[in-house]
């Protein structure tokens, strides 16, 4: 069954050589014709080519879906006391991970999946069409292993994060948490899972533990990606270029030569402005590493603690307004960088082969994601060539 979405006012394809020369690609007074899961043409609206179905976009704009490539969604629990004392005066740390580790172990699988569910769905009629998300807030070898498998039943982009925080439980002793999570834990995880993740930060794991970690995660057939400089400057970002992780997130404390490595490497830099919007922290500097080369990505990092927004629009505008991004590279971020951070070509972009992940915006721009903060515009979401919303 074909479908032509027919007098698009402007549609971002990603995809330079099908546009305007520019990285998104820009088609003016366009149509995009979707047969089966897939885009199998773009161009001018005037030759779109006859289709089973036709849907009128009214003189709107079309994007790619958006790719969250980095989310915390299997989790119990509500952390508004601690937002409210942050906000207050209080600063943001590591520790209040363990205030979802209780509220998640002592949680059924029902509630899990249900919360995890409704998440998904918020981010959906936002425009959200693949995500990632991660482990991380079990930290025994039953309750990461539990989380991968409710994470997996929702998309194929799962992460062990079991090297979140240190358990409660090997609070003094965290060598001997290191050998679970890269031994006992890591064997039970590694088949529900495509990505190894840690967080490397002082609080959470250094750099030789984090080396530990990742490596043992490839041992087993899962890739790296880094939680990486995010509340003071270390070996993150350094070490996910030296490990060829796919991605190195949050990236707020870096130096030259972490700007130059991942200028160089093929380490995709994800930043999280709902991360530092909701701890009031410094902002990523993305316009420092877009002049130097690297490959950005915006994600959510929706967890209940440190950004529990699952808003990728909302994403876009933080990066617009306060991270030095102009509105075009945001919405590429949020679109092919994500897919670029999750080492996917099938996503992030509209053109011929492309998965019919698409976003109808009920504006004649995709600026209008910055220009109206706050605005749902998302008037109709494809995914996998089914209207979803």
């Amino acid at each position: 069954m074909s479908t032509v979405i027919t007098n698009i006012a402007t549609l971002v394809t990603n995809d330079p050589s099908l546009g305007d020369d520019s990285p998104l690609g820009l088609v003016r007074d366009a149509a995009v014709v979707i047969d089966g899961d897939r885009v199998v043409w773009t161009g001018a609206s005037s030759r779109a080519p006859a289709t089973d179905n036709r849907v009128d976009a009214e003189g709107r704009t079309v994007l790619p879906g958006f790719v969250d490539s980095h989310s915390h969604l299997v989790f119990a629990g509500d952390r508004t006391e601690e937002f409210n004392a942050r906000m207050s005066g209080r600063p943001y740390g590591a520790g209040g991970i363990r205030t979802t580790v209780a509220a998640t172990r002592a949680a059924g699988d029902g509630d899990l999946e249900a919360n995890l569910t409704r998440l998904l769905a918020e981010a959906l009629r936002q425009g959200t069409t693949t995500f990632e998300t991660k482990s991380g807030y079990g930290l025994t070898v039953e309750d990461e292993a539990r989380a991968l498998r409710i994470a997996a039943r929702h998309t194929d982009e799962v992460t062990y994060l079991g090297a979140h925080i240190v358990a409660p439980e090997y609070a003094g002793d965290p060598a001997a948490y290191v050998d679970l999570v890269t031994g006992e834990m890591l064997d039970a995880c590694a088949p529900h899972a495509r990505w190894i993740d840690v967080f490397c930060e002082k609080g959470a794991f250094d750099g030789d533990q984090a080396r530990a970690v990742l490596t043992a995660g490839r041992a087993k057939g899962l890739h790296p990606r880094v939680h990486a400089n995010q509340l003071s400057h270390g070996p993150g970002v350094q070490l996910a270029v030296e490990l060829d992780a796919a991605s190195a997130d949050h990236c707020t404390h870096l130096t030259d030569a972490d700007v130059d490595a991942l200028a160089n490497g093929d380490t995709v830099a994800t930043l999280l402005p709902g991360a530092e919007f909701s701890t009031r922290a410094e902002w990523p500097d993305a316009r420092r590493l877009l002049d130097a080369g690297v490959t950005v990505a915006l994600s959510t990092d929706c967890n209940p603690g440190s950004s529990f927004t699952s808003s990728m629009p909302f994403c876009v505008a933080l990066a617009v307004r306060d991270m030095g991004m102009t509105p075009d590279e945001a919405v590429w971020s949020a679109t092919a960088g994500g897919a670029a951070a999750l080492r996917r070509t099938d996503i992030g972009r509209l053109g011929p082969g492309a998965r019919a992940d698409l976003l109808l915006l009920d504006a004649p721009s995709h600026v209008h994601l910055a220009y109206r903060p706050g605005v749902p515009l998302a008037a109709g979401v494809w995914r996998r060539g089914v209207r979803v919303v």
